[in-house]
């Protein structure tokens, strides 16, 4: 079987198709989940941590001269990054643990019929 036969065999028989469903998707909740922790869970955090806005968070590492930008370590943005990467998992975890579950279910109830 060509090379091309074998790709056009892949992409009619769906793995394409939901491989880039599940990317759109993907991309979709990075932003709902980037908003949430952005807009609804760091500010309630920032206001108990005496109005510290985590964005904002850095180190100079090195002043501006003249032209030249100063050199910092955005280490605010990183946590807030590590936030949204643990919600993400959070959600992918409990997704999949449902799925598990209805799978589950849907096999015990054929192994009854069976």
């Amino acid at each position: 079987m060509s090379m091309v036969n074998e790709f056009r065999e892949f992409a009619v028989k769906g793995n394409m198709m939901d491989m880039a469903v599940g990317i759109i998707i993907g991309g979709a909740f990075g932003k709902i989940v980037s908003s949430l922790v952005n807009d609804v869970i760091m500010p309630p955090i920032g206001v108990l941590m005496g109005g510290v806005n985590f964005t904002e968070l850095a180190i100079t590492l090195k002043s501006a001269v003249g032209d030249a930008p100063a050199v910092m370590l955005n280490y605010g943005t990183f946590l807030q990054s590590v936030v949204d990467f643990l919600i993400v998992a959070w959600a992918v975890f409990l997704m999949i643990k449902g799925m598990n579950s209805l799978r589950r279910k849907q096999e015990e109830a054929e192994d009854t019929k069976a």
